[in-house]
């Protein structure tokens, strides 16, 4: 379905046609041909409706359904897919920061990158120290395992808009279980791979620079898709 979208092919009725005997020839399909605009798609988890559930995914198939962000760029596209799956994208406020040490290297310049942008930092005691290594204005705050006041506290009290949360290892999953679990319950937009961080950042950057985000109907996405480059093998 979302590749259907995104290029304007009817694939289940497609691939029906050529199951009853027509050809790809027959059919006369469109020329290939890379779209003028980008679809980004976003998996939708329904994870706030089960008391226990963690919001890092497995193996297991969790995911309930999907949406589709379009723009002119990736950036506006993705933010699009986020307000589309339920996250609220936070324009202003504070961040909270605590990554395992693999990606403490690169969690450096998204640090800056959100302080640029008007955003208040608070890390636990690790990523803290090695953001302020890099020059990176940010607040320590307490794990839950150390006591309150703590991150928890944190964001029951409003002063948390925006979670990024890596970790690795059976021990320190258990830990940070209760601080993803207050995001989500919390409605506090949360991320658990750097990747999906950055991208974000991206998005924030994109939205507060150009003063929101522009509509873009379906229909006229694919005459973008119609007028793109012809896309080349080989």
């Amino acid at each position: 379905p979302f590749i259907s979208k995104a290029t304007g092919v009817p694939l289940a009725r497609v691939a029906a046609l050529c199951m009853a005997g027509k050809t790809l020839a027959e059919l006369e399909l469109p020329p290939e041909r890379v779209p003028a605009n980008v679809a980004v798609k976003e998996s939708v988890f329904p994870f706030a409706r089960f008391n226990v559930s963690d919001v890092i995914l497995g193996p297991e198939m969790k995911s309930t359904g999907e949406v589709m962000g379009l723009a002119e760029d990736f950036a506006s596209a993705f933010a699009k897919s986020q307000l589309a799956a339920g996250m609220r994208l936070p324009l202003g406020g504070t961040v909270f920061i605590s990554v395992r040490d693999a990606d403490k290297p690169a969690v450096a310049p998204l640090a800056e990158r959100l302080v640029a942008l008007g955003y208040q930092l608070v890390a636990t005691e690790g990523t803290a120290a090695f953001l302020r290594k890099w020059g990176v204005p940010v607040e320590t705050v307490r794990k839950v395992m150390d006591g309150s006041p703590h991150v928890v506290d944190l964001m029951a009290a409003g002063k948390v808009q925006l979670m990024v949360n890596t970790t690795e290892g059976k021990q320190a999953v258990a830990d940070s279980y209760s601080l993803r679990r207050e995001a989500l319950l919390r409605s506090v937009p949360y991320y658990t791979t750097l990747r999906a961080a950055q991208m974000l950042v991206a998005a924030l950057a994109k939205v507060k620079r150009e003063g929101g985000l522009g509509v873009v109907a379906l229909q006229q996405h694919l005459a973008g898709v119609a007028r793109g480059k012809p896309r080349i093998n080989g």
